[in-house]
C-alpha cells in the first residue's frame, strides 16, 4: 500500500482544488516555521480553517510574470537535470497523505535503484539564481518545501534545481542533491502535526460557534 495518494486531476481544475482544500501544502509549509504567532503562520491557519468550513479556496488563483516564467522553464529545467544526473524525472499530480491533512505538488518523482526521490525546480530572477550559485546549498526559503516533499512521499533523497537559461553555459543550471536525514524529517513532522492540531482546534471552535448565535454584551 502506497504511503500517499496521487490526485488524478489536472492542476487548477475544480477537482484538483477540492483535493487540496484545507490541507497544508508544500507551497505554504514554510509559513509554519515563522515562529510563535507570526503573521504568516496565523494567516495560514485562518485560511485552512476557512477552507474547511466554507468549502472555498482562500488563495487567489492568478499567475504573476515570475510564475509564468517558471512554468515555461520547468520542462527545460527537467531536461537539464536529467542530462546532468542521468536520472529520469516523472511528472505527477498533487500527492497527499490519507490520514493527515497535508500534501504537496512535487515537480517530479525519481526512481533510482529501487529508491524514491523527489525533484523541486525553481526558475528565479537572475540575481537570486546567482546568489544560490554562490551559496552552494538549497536556498533556506525553499528547504521546508523540499523536506516536506520527502516527508509526504517517504522519499530517500531530493534534488533541487535552480534553472536560469539567461546565464551562459553551466552557470544556468544549479543542482543540489540531499539524502534523507531522518532526524530532520522527524522534526518536520512534529512541526506539521503541531500546526495541524492548532488548525483542527480552531476549526472545531468555529463549528461550535456556528451552532449558537454570537451575542456581544
Amino acid at each position: 500500500m502506497s504511503r500517499f495518494i496521487i490526485s488524478p486531476h489536472a492542476q487548477r481544475t475544480p477537482e484538483w482544488r477540492q483535493d487540496r482544500l484545507g490541507k497544508l501544502t508544500g507551497s505554504t509549509v514554510s509559513a509554519i516555521f515563522a515562529g510563535g504567532e507570526g503573521r504568516s503562520r496565523a494567516a495560514l491557519r485562518c485560511a485552512l480553517v476557512l477552507e474547511r468550513i466554507t468549502g472555498q479556496a482562500q488563495t487567489l488563483d492568478f499567475e504573476t510574470d515570475d510564475m509564468a516564467w517558471g512554468n515555461e522553464q520547468e520542462p527545460f529545467s527537467r531536461m537539464a537535470t536529467e542530462a546532468a544526473t542521468g536520472l529520469d524525472i516523472a511528472q505527477c499530480g498533487f500527492l497527499y497523505l490519507p490520514r493527515i491533512q497535508t500534501g504537496i505538488s512535487v515537480d517530479g518523482l525519481i526512481e533510482e535503484a529501487g529508491t524514491l526521490g523527489v525533484w523541486e525546480s525553481k526558475s528565479p530572477k537572475s540575481k537570486n539564481h546567482y546568489a544560490y550559485l554562490l551559496a552552494g546549498i538549497i536556498p533556506p526559503i525553499y528547504r521546508p518545501q523540499v523536506i516536506h516533499g520527502m516527508y509526504v512521499t517517504g522519499a530517500q533523497f531530493a534534488i533541487f534545481t535552480s534553472y536560469d537559461p539567461r546565464l551562459p553555459g553551466s552557470l544556468g543550471t544549479f543542482i543540489v542533491r540531499i539524502e534523507r536525514d531522518q532526524a530532520e524529517i522527524d522534526a518536520h513532522e512534529r512541526a506539521v502535526l503541531q500546526f495541524l492540531s492548532e488548525v483542527d482546534k480552531e476549526e472545531k471552535l468555529m463549528r461550535l460557534t456556528a451552532d449558537a448565535p454570537i451575542v456581544i454584551h
